[in-house]
């Protein structure tokens, strides 16, 4: 059995609201019932914060053997999240619900997919769990 984690960044709390032809018309609650009942006996968390320094606090004490992050908006900006991700050396798949290559061009720069185990992109609630499934296949 494996420990997930699963971090939702910025404006996901938003979900269901905030523009669902990109995000989908689910809310977080209803994603994040679906990513625990999809990893079955495995103990998973699902935590969502606004603010950067939170997700690096969660991030450093985190005791999960994957993590699964949808950063949000600080996919672009944050150095300090890659930097936690570093540190910890624990496997991660980076998450969007929305194609970030089919949208603003400054959505095309991710901080963190270069150091991710996998990145899942323009699949909507789905992507969570394709990425819990590669997390639970590289365990055997």
């Amino acid at each position: 059995m494996a420990k997930l984690l699963v971090i939702h960044g910025p404006n996901l709390n938003m979900l269901g609201n905030r523009e669902p032809e990109h995000y989908g018309k689910l809310s977080l609650d209803e994603i994040n019932k679906l990513i625990i009942k999809h990893a079955k006996k495995n103990p998973t968390e699902c935590f969502q914060s606004n603010a950067e320094h939170e997700i690096i606090d969660k991030i450093q004490t985190c005791k999960a053997d994957y993590l699964i992050i949808n950063p949000g908006a600080l996919t672009h900006t944050s150095i300090a999240i890659r930097d936690a991700l570093i540190a910890v050396k624990i496997p991660f798949y980076e998450v969007h619900l929305s194609n970030i290559y089919a949208r603003e061009s400054f959505r095309h720069i991710s901080y963190l997919s270069d150091i991710a185990t996998g990145v899942v992109s323009g699949l909507g609630h789905f992507g969570y769990l394709a990425a819990i499934d590669a997390a639970l296949a590289s365990q055997s």
